[in-house]
């Protein structure tokens, strides 16, 4: 089946990716992390802002809680000062965030903590001693500590409040004693292509933190497919040519009044392409973080299966293992069942195919997802079109609580 979209890399600095093994049959794995982004050193004001004299209207940071403010008929007319005032009011609330993993000496068997990745992150929250951070679930993924630095150079240990693969996302707690800062999060659903942006993170590590880049919103309402530890998943981003490099995964897309509207997180991983960045927005990045807050998890319905594209399967396994001609490439086949789950009590096999749920093609596992996770609930029942031995059967389903896979 023909990708829609170019293959995607992890980008941030030596990050690690997690692997998902199927069934023998079924020779795949999917790895465990998405990209991560950067930004390069640049100061010289263009595509917006210009040296006019002109002003903006600039909302003041939050130092409580994350607010969330409209930032429509804000002027796009910044001057050389109002520039600098941005990028001053938002800089110290970017962090960097080191991913410390355990690792056994396969010699010795003795156990070092080592820095395994670094990304970056930002202060949306202080509330009495605590403040909390968001960044990308990727540049935490794996982690036996988190370690954050500030903008003043101190390091605080983090705690991993709560992490959600699919959307990329997970909020990291720590000391509040040394936070400057915090920033204020604005309304990325009033964004239009053209508008200046800057970003701010860490790319390439800490010795260039807090960089900033300037850029414009290339495109809104854009739809990504990307690999995660999770599963695929159909991510909506804010396209930017603001430049993107290892590291700055979790950092800051602002916009002229010093409002956070995206969290850098995926970058194109193709020979040839420039000026091709993504940011989740705020308008997806908000509830998130709230859920995350409340519960440490995204409470999703699911069905307790692994699944594996037809699209990538070989000739071979389609028509000996599954008995499928060699052309058919919609449809998800089912990997594992896991005991008592709501697929197992449903009777779902391995091997089975699933081309359809409620009466909707299913064309990819991230076409399943999609349609779980967003029009239906923990309890609703579904109904499944699936293929067993060439044959196609129907299928109810009661959704239960997200478990550790589908």
């Amino acid at each position: 089946m023909k990708q829609e979209y170019p293959t995607y890399r992890s980008e941030h600095v030596r990050e690690e990716k997690s692997k998902r093994r199927f069934l023998p049959f079924l020779a795949s794995s999917i790895a465990g992390a998405v990209l991560g982004g950067g930004i390069v050193l640049y100061s010289a004001p263009h595509l917006g802002f210009t040296n006019d004299g002109s002003q903006t209207n600039t909302a003041s940071t939050s130092t409580s809680a994350t607010t969330t403010a409209a930032t429509k008929n804000i002027s796009t007319n910044v001057s050389q000062g109002d520039l600098v005032s941005v990028v001053d009011k938002v800089s110290p609330a970017v962090v960097g965030v080191n991913n410390i993993q355990e690792r056994t000496n396969p010699f010795s068997g003795d156990t070092q903590t080592a820095e395994s990745g670094t990304g970056s992150g930002v202060i949306f929250k202080k509330d009495n001693n605590k403040a909390y951070v968001v960044t990308n679930n990727h540049v935490i993924e794996g982690s036996s500590k988190v370690e954050v630095t500030l903008s003043n150079g101190k390091k605080e240990d983090a705690q991993i409040v709560g992490a959600d693969p699919l959307t990329d996302l997970a909020v990291l707690e720590m000391d509040a004693k040394n936070v400057e800062a915090v920033a204020e999060f604005g309304d990325s659903t009033s964004l239009v292509a053209g508008e200046p942006v800057l970003a701010i993170g860490n790319p390439l590590g800490e010795q260039f933190s807090r960089t900033v880049t300037q850029g414009i919103v290339s495109g809104t309402e854009r739809t990504v497919n990307i690999t995660t530890s999770a599963g695929e998943w159909n991510l909506d981003v804010i396209q930017t040519d603001a430049a993107i490099n290892p590291g700055n995964s979790g950092g800051a897309l602002i916009n002229a009044a010093g409002q956070v509207i995206g969290i850098n997180s995926l970058k194109i991983a193709e020979d040839g392409v420039e000026g091709i960045g993504f940011a989740i927005p705020t308008a997806d990045v908000q509830p998130i973080i709230d859920k995350l807050m409340k519960d440490g998890k995204i409470n999703r319905p699911y069905m307790g299966v692994g699944l594996q594209d037809v699209a990538g399967l070989s000739t071979a396994i389609k028509e000996n293992e599954l008995g499928l001609t060699e052309d058919t490439s919609d449809g998800v086949v089912v990997t594992t069942v896991e005991p008592f789950s709501a697929a197992s009590e449903a009777g779902l096999q391995s091997k089975d195919i699933i081309v359809g749920i409620d009466g909707k093609e299913v064309k990819t596992s991230s076409d399943l997802r999609k349609y779980l996770y967003t029009e239906r609930a923990i309890g609703d029942k579904v109904k499944l079109d699936v293929y067993r031995n060439g044959k196609k059967i129907n299928l109810s389903l009661t959704l239960k609580q997200q478990g550790n896979d589908e």
